[in-house]
């Protein structure tokens, strides 16, 4: 992808060097933004690429290619989970997704048990690994109470 950016940036000055020389020969001033605008339509593309990712990133937004509804069944069919709720998933820079979400399990649960199965799944399947779990027994409801 790098490599693309470089092509691109010597391509432009390229394009700059030779409107330059036509002009110089020619006189045809008219050269110049024409140039300008072919430059700009060749990197509008990436140009709008790379701008929608930052802007997703900046509003914490979750990750195009992640299926959360996917996710939140995986989620639910770990051992001992009961239940899942308030799952939010965003990208903090590129390649580098967070997650939070809280488990709802039964009361006898191993909750060691359940946190490293969550983990083992979320690295391996998904590819996040900073994530933040609430464990909850299924007799603690205080969170379904809290309102926004």
């Amino acid at each position: 992808r790098c490599y693309l950016e470089v092509v691109a940036d010597a391509l432009g000055s390229v394009g700059v060097i030779v409107a330059a020389v036509i002009i110089r020969i020619t006189d045809w001033t008219w050269v110049d933004p024409v140039c300008a605008a072919v430059i700009g339509l060749w990197i509008l593309p990436r140009t709008w690429r790379l701008g929608s990712r930052a802007v997703r990133i900046l509003v914490q937004s979750s990750p195009p290619e992640l299926d959360l509804a996917t996710l939140e069944r995986d989620l639910e069919q770990l051992p001992d989970v009961i239940e899942v709720h308030d799952l939010h998933v965003w990208t903090l820079t590129s390649g580098m997704d967070a997650m939070s979400v809280h488990l709802m399990t039964a009361e006898t649960a191993d909750h060691h048990r359940v946190l490293d199965a969550a983990r083992t799944l979320l690295v391996d399947r998904y590819d996040i690994t900073h994530t933040t779990f609430q464990v909850e027994p299924d007799s603690h409801h205080g969170c379904h109470d809290v309102a926004w």
